[in-house]
C-alpha cells in the first residue's frame, strides 16, 4: 500500500484524498470522536505520508501536506485540524529534529496505514499562555530522562499512541526539553473534557510520569522557548489551508441556500443586504485562497520556519478571523434554521461552532497580534512604525499600491495598542497577498478588489478603535489600574530575537 502511494504524482495522490473526503461530510457525519476504523480509511489513503521522509515510507512534501488539509477541511473542518495536529504539530518536529534512532522507532509506524495517532503535550492547568510557567519537569536519570507533570487540552488526550512532550529543568538554570513519549510508558488520561465544537477530537486532563531513553529527546532543547515558537508555526500557517477549504464550501452553500430560499416574490439572494453578506463570505474565501497560496509557495514546513514568524502570525490571525466571520454571515442568512444543528437545509450552526475556536487555537489572536507588533517594533531602527511598514517586504506593496495611511500607529503603543496594531499589520500583509495571488492566478479582478476593500475597511476599523482608546473608553489613566487579583498578563512564548534584515521576511522574499 505504502509503495503504491509513494509512486503516485501529486495530483493523483490528492485525487485519492478528495475521493474519500466526502465520506466525512459534516452535514451527515456524526458529531463524535473519530472512530479508529474511520481514521484507518484516511491513513490508508495516505493523509500522513506527506509529512514523513521518504526513507521512512513517506512522500516528504510540504505542498501535499497543505493540499491534504485543504481537501479534507472542505468537507469536515474539525477533521482538517485532526490531521494538522498529528502531522504539523507532532510528527513534523520528530522528522525535523529527532535522532536517527528515534525516527526509526516512531515514524515507520505512521506510514503503514494503521490508525496511529500522535499528539503534542504542552498546555497545562494553571499555565495556558505563559508556557515559561509550566510545571512539568524533566530530570536526567540513569536510564534516560524522567518526566513528571500534568498537561491538559491536548488533542487526542485519550487516544494518541505517541506524544511529543515539553518539560523544563530548573536544577542548573532553566532549560527546556522536548521528549518523545509512548502512552503505555506512563501517560494517563485522568478526565475527559467536552469541547463545544470539534467533536471528532478528544480532549482531557493528563498525568505524565515516565522514564524515556536518551535517544527520545529531540534536538531542539535550549534555555528559551524558541523551539516551541517554531513547533507551533506549522499549525498556525496551516490555518490558511483549512480556511481555504472550509470557506470554499461555505461560499458555495451560502449562495445555494440564498438562491433556493423564497422570501416574498423572489429568492433571498435578491435582497440587497443578503447580497452584501454573500459578498463578505466570498471575500473571506478570496483572502484565505491568497494566504493558502502564500503558504504553499512561500513557506516550507519541511524546514525550520522561524524566519517566517511574522508572516505566520499574520496568516493565522487573518485566516481564522475570516473563517469565523463567514460562518457568522452564513448563520445569519439561515435565520432560525441556522441555529439548528443537523438542519436539513444548511450546515451553518455546526460551521459556526467549529470555526469559533480557531481564533483561540495555537495562541489567541490577541496574543499573536501583540507579538507581531513587538516583532516589528524591534526592527524599526528608530523609524516611525508606519515608515518601517512602508518599507518592510511583507507590507510595502500593499501600502504603496493602496495608499494605506498607517500613521495612526506612530504613537506611544501601550499593551492595548500593540494588539490592535498587530491586526492592522496583518491586514496590510493580507492585502499584499491578495494582490500577488490575483496577479499570479488571473483571479476575477472584481473579487480581488472586493477582498482588498474589506481588508482596508478592517484597517480603518483599527484606526477607529485607536480613537476610542484615546477617548478614555477604558476608564483608566495611563494604564495604571492593575489587573484583578489572580490575573497574570504574559505571553505564551517570547517573540524571536531581532534578526538580520534578510531574515525578517519569508524565505522566498529574502
Amino acid at each position: 500500500m505504502t509503495n503504491a502511494l509513494q509512486s503516485l504524482s501529486t495530483n493523483e495522490f490528492i485525487a485519492g484524498i478528495e475521493a474519500i473526503a466526502p465520506r466525512f461530510d459534516t452535514a451527515t457525519y456524526p458529531q463524535q470522536n473519530l472512530p479508529a476504523d474511520d481514521w484507518t480509511l484516511l491513513t490508508r489513503a495516505g493523509v500522513l505520508l506527506p509529512t514523513l521522509p521518504k526513507e521512512y515510507g513517506g512522500r516528504d512534501s510540504h505542498v501535499e501536506m497543505c493540499r491534504v488539509v485543504e481537501a479534507v477541511s472542505e468537507w469536515n473542518l474539525p477533521l482538517g485540524m485532526y490531521i494538522t495536529v498529528i502531522t504539523g504539530v507532532a510528527l513534523r518536529p520528530i522528522a525535523l529534529w529527532g535522532g536517527d534512532e528515534a525516527k526509526r522507532e516512531v515514524l515507520p509506524q505512521y506510514a503503514g496505514g494503521d490508525p496511529m495517532i500522535a499528539g503534542f503535550a504542552s498546555t497545562e492547568p494553571g499555565c495556558g499562555s505563559a508556557m515559561s510557567a509550566m510545571t512539568t519537569t524533566f530530570q536526567e536519570v540513569e536510564d534516560g530522562y524522567r518526566i513528571r507533570g500534568r498537561k491538559h487540552w491536548q488533542a487526542f488526550s485519550s487516544s494518541a499512541h505517541w506524544w511529543l512532550v515539553s518539560a523544563k529543568n530548573d536544577e542548573h538554570g532553566r532549560e527546556y526539553g522536548y521528549f518523545i513519549v509512548k502512552r503505555s510508558e506512563g501517560f494517563r488520561t485522568l478526565r475527559p473534557y467536552e469541547p463545544l465544537g470539534l467533536k471528532v477530537i478528544d480532549y482531557g486532563l493528563n498525568e505524565i510520569d515516565v522514564v524515556v531513553p536518551r535517544h527520545r529527546r529531540i534536538q531542539a532543547e535550549g534555555r528559551n522557548l524558541r523551539p516551541m515558537v517554531e513547533m507551533l508555526m506549522a499549525s498556525r500557517a496551516m490555518m490558511a489551508a483549512m480556511g481555504c477549504g472550509f470557506l470554499r464550501r461555505i461560499s458555495r452553500e451560502a449562495h445555494a441556500y440564498a438562491d433556493a430560499r423564497e422570501i416574498g416574490p423572489g429568492p433571498q439572494s435578491a435582497i440587497r443586504f443578503v447580497r452584501y453578506r454573500l459578498a463578505a463570505i466570498d471575500t473571506s474565501y478570496t483572502v484565505c485562497a491568497a494566504l493558502n497560496d502564500y503558504l504553499q509557495t512561500r513557506l516550507d514546513m519541511k524546514a525550520d520556519m522561524i524566519g517566517a514568524f511574522p508572516a505566520v502570525q499574520a496568516i493565522k490571525t487573518v485566516a481564522t478571523e475570516r473563517m469565523l466571520s463567514a460562518a457568522h454571515h452564513y448563520q445569519q442568512l439561515a435565520g432560525g434554521e441556522g441555529y439548528r444543528c443537523g438542519s436539513p437545509t444548511n450546515i451553518s450552526a455546526q460551521a459556526f461552532l467549529d470555526a469559533r475556536v480557531y481564533t483561540i487555537f495555537d495562541g489567541t489572536n490577541d496574543l499573536l497580534s501583540q507579538q507581531l507588533t513587538e516583532y516589528c517594533l524591534a526592527r524599526t531602527d528608530g523609524l516611525p512604525l508606519s515608515k518601517f511598514l512602508a518599507e518592510w517586504p511583507l507590507t510595502a506593496s500593499a501600502i504603496t499600491s493602496q495608499g494605506l495611511d498607517l500613521g495612526f500607529l506612530d504613537r506611544d503603543l501601550r499593551q492595548e495598542h500593540l494588539v490592535l496594531a498587530g491586526r492592522a499589520i496583518a491586514y496590510a500583509f493580507a492585502i499584499g497577498q491578495v494582490m500577488r495571488w490575483a496577479a499570479k492566478s488571473g483571479a476575477d479582478a472584481g473579487q480581488a478588489r472586493a477582498a482588498i476593500e474589506f481588508l482596508k475597511a478592517d484597517i480603518a476599523g483599527v484606526a477607529t478603535e485607536f480613537g476610542l482608546l484615546s477617548s478614555g473608553v477604558l476608564g483608566i489613566e495611563d494604564g495604571a489600574v492593575p489587573p484583578p487579583a489572580g490575573v497574570r498578563l504574559s505571553r505564551s512564548v517570547p517573540v524571536p530575537a531581532p534578526a538580520p534584515a534578510e531574515a525578517c521576511a519569508a524565505p522566498a522574499e529574502t
